[in-house]
């Protein structure tokens, strides 16, 4: 079974609190899920029946193992997870409190294993031909991940259905200028670019969705996606733009519904849907996602995405 997207970063193990609207100090039990946003987005995407594997690395510890058994339950490929030998897997845990946006405590010390990325990590064969490749922000936030992912999207030629999440946090940055920097080089290598209002200022320079739009268009994107809360989706192309209403939900859990928003992109980018129904679906499994707990183990099914719809 050949390969239809693969994605590029982020891995960790998330550990949600058990106990909603407290503070970490006095959460009692927590849940462990597969998390970190590019292998999300994998997850996602697989869980609407498309063939995915994420590109990352994670420690020679138990938590590497937990990561490769995890995705390989999700019917993701492990094939290119390598290992960096002296560092630990990352670890992240969450507060939920206020659950629509929880803080995240990050361990990824003294650098994250996906930071660590080579050339010599990289399917090259893979980069160049898969239908669709992801990248995002964080994985040019530090060397060598950075030149290896510029490598990557200069190997891939602006293939169609290169795509960036913006995933700006900027805990992983020193400042925004070098974060607009280098989130905004890749703009000028990617096909189409997804992210919320602040990624979108960070990476063009102004929150307004329509003029961010203007912007990334005017740098070759062929598609932008602007999540705008709870005023939808600004979708944007050469030939027009539209907004999609939002889905109302009971919020859970904020994290991990921008990656099933993401995951059901993948999914209606490789199936050549117009616009406003890639955002009309992603939109409505980013709602559900919201509705639930976890991150990866929260990912809609179609039929869960068509019931809402």
């Amino acid at each position: 079974m050949s390969l239809e997207a693969l994605t590029i970063g982020r891995v960790g193990v998330d550990l949600y609190p058990e106990q909603s609207g407290v503070p970490l100090a006095e959460v009692a039990t927590f849940a462990k899920s597969l998390g970190g946003t590019a292998t999300n987005v994998a997850v996602a995407a697989a869980r609407l029946g498309r063939r995915t594997a994420v590109l990352t690395k994670v420690g020679p510890d138990g938590f590497g193992g937990y990561v490769r058994q995890a995705l390989t339950g999700f019917g993701v490929s492990p094939e290119f997870v390598g290992t960096s030998p002296d560092l630990q897997t990352p670890v992240v845990f969450c507060e939920l409190n206020p659950p629509a946006d929880p803080p995240l405590l990050f361990y990824r010390s003294p650098i994250a294993p996906d930071l660590t990325l080579t050339d010599a990590d990289v399917p090259w064969d893979v980069v160049r031909e898969v239908p669709l490749l992801w990248v995002t922000g964080t994985g040019v936030s530090t060397e060598p991940a950075r030149t290896t992912q510029r490598k990557i999207l200069e190997a891939r030629g602006r293939r169609q259905h290169t795509v960036v999440d913006l995933d700006y946090r900027p805990m992983f940055w020193p400042d925004v200028q070098a974060a607009r920097a280098e989130i905004g080089w890749m703009l000028d290598h990617v096909t189409v670019a997804v992210g919320n209002r602040a990624e979108v200022e960070v990476a063009v320079g102004t929150a307004d969705p329509e003029e961010a739009a203007d912007r990334m268009l005017a740098r070759g994107v062929r598609l932008a996606v602007i999540k705008k809360g709870a005023e939808g989706v600004l979708v944007a192309t050469p030939e027009g733009r539209a907004t999609v209403k939002p889905q109302r939900v009971e919020v859970v859990c904020g994290l991990g519904a921008g990656d099933g928003f993401g995951g059901a992109l993948v999914h209606g980018l490789l199936s050549g849907w117009e616009p406003v129904r890639l955002a009309e679906y992603a939109n409505a499994a980013g709602a559900l996602v919201a509705a639930r707990l976890a991150c990866a183990d929260a990912m809609p099914t179609a039929a869960e995405i068509e019931e809402l719809l």
